[in-house]
C-alpha cells in the first residue's frame, strides 16, 4: 500500500510548526485534517458564516491539491464552538455540499484556537 502525505511542515496559529499532515492518502482514501478559518497562519474571524466558508474552502483546496472533489467526499466531521451556530453553519454547508451530501457528524466542542468552527473529511476515489 502506498501512503502519500500532503502539507507536512506547515505552520498554524502563532506560526508554530504543525506536527501532522494536512491530508493523508492511502488506497484511494483521503483523510483531510481538521480545517479552520485560517489564512496565512491567522484565524480570519468575522463570525460563523465567514469562518464556515473559509474553513470549507480550505478543505476544498486540500481536496483539489490531492486530485479529489466535493463529489468524492463520503464523510464530514464538524466541530462548533457554540451550538447556537448550528443553523447558520448548515446554511453555508448546504451551499457547498447540497448536490452531493456526504454522511456527517456535528458536535459542540471547545476549540484549541480562537475559532468558531472546524471541519474535516474523508474522501474516496478509485485509483
Amino acid at each position: 500500500m502506498t501512503i502519500k502525505r500532503y502539507g507536512t511542515g506547515e505552520t498554524g496559529a502563532g506560526k508554530q510548526a504543525l506536527p501532522f499532515a494536512r491530508a493523508v492518502e492511502a488506497n484511494g482514501w483521503l483523510h483531510v485534517s481538521g480545517q479552520i478559518a485560517m489564512e496565512k497562519g491567522d484565524v480570519i474571524g468575522g463570525g460563523i458564516v465567514a469562518e464556515s466558508r473559509k474553513a470549507i474552502e480550505n478543505l476544498i483546496a486540500i481536496l483539489h491539491e490531492a486530485g479529489y472533489g466535493l463529489e468524492d467526499v463520503v464523510r464530514v466531521g464538524v466541530w462548533l464552538d457554540d451550538p447556537r451556530d448550528f443553523w447558520s453553519f448548515n446554511g453555508v454547508y448546504a451551499e457547498y455540499f447540497g448536490e452531493n451530501p456526504p454522511a456527517r457528524a456535528c458536535v459542540q466542542s471547545r476549540m484549541m484556537v480562537d475559532c468558531k468552527v472546524e471541519v474535516d473529511c474523508i474522501a474516496y476515489k478509485e485509483k
